[in-house]
């Protein structure tokens, strides 16, 4: 009987990898003059104040988490 060590190696793996290729992304994104931002995050600025709220980005993420743990639960094991 497996103890489950095998399949928590491969998930620590898998988010390790996923938070490598986001930090990259994060990275090399605001060094390409026309990235803004994606369409629906909102900037609210003040004289002394300024308030980002990335809806657009975090509706985006969400649907990819949701496609990649339904591929995940779909085809893994």
């Amino acid at each position: 009987m497996e103890n489950g060590m095998p399949s928590l190696a491969k998930v620590l793996i898998f988010v390790g990898l996923l938070l490598l290729v986001a930090g990259l992304l994060l990275w090399w994104l605001p060094k390409f003059p026309g990235f803004k931002g994606i369409p629906g995050d909102m900037v609210f600025k003040r004289e002394n104040f300024t308030f980002y709220f990335p809806l657009g980005t975090s509706i985006l993420l969400s649907l990819l988490l949701t496609l990649l743990i339904y591929l995940w639960r779909k085809f893994g094991g």
